[in-house]
């Protein structure tokens, strides 16, 4: 079970962009997430006339290893760990490790 998973809020602890908060959009692999707004690194990109685009400089959203992000508690507004808690019907629910609350995605 990933313990960020698309769509949660998180912070990023580590690197260029410290201290920025962003929406998990994707999962680039097991390890790796594309977050909103963070690490962003100009690219160029050839023109492609079988494609129709041009060429130039573009932003991009490159992925950040997920031991740089920590999902981003609303309620105390820190960050804060993720912790896997089992119910009484054995299913699986992540619970901020602080105050014990499930996280609602």
């Amino acid at each position: 079970m990933n313990k960020i998973r698309k769509g949660d809020h998180v912070i990023v602890l580590a690197g260029r962009d410290k201290g920025k908060r962003g929406t998990v959009t994707s999962r680039a692999d097991a390890d790796h997430l594309v977050v909103e707004g963070v690490n962003v690194v100009k690219k160029h990109v050839k023109p492609n006339p079988m494609k129709g685009t041009t060429g130039g400089v573009v932003d991009k959203t490159m992925p950040i290893h997920q031991s740089n992000v920590a999902i981003f508690n609303a309620a105390t507004g820190k960050a804060d760990r993720v912790g896997i808690k089992l119910l009484d019907g054995g299913k699986k629910v992540r619970v901020y490790k602080s105050s014990g609350a499930e996280i609602k995605a």
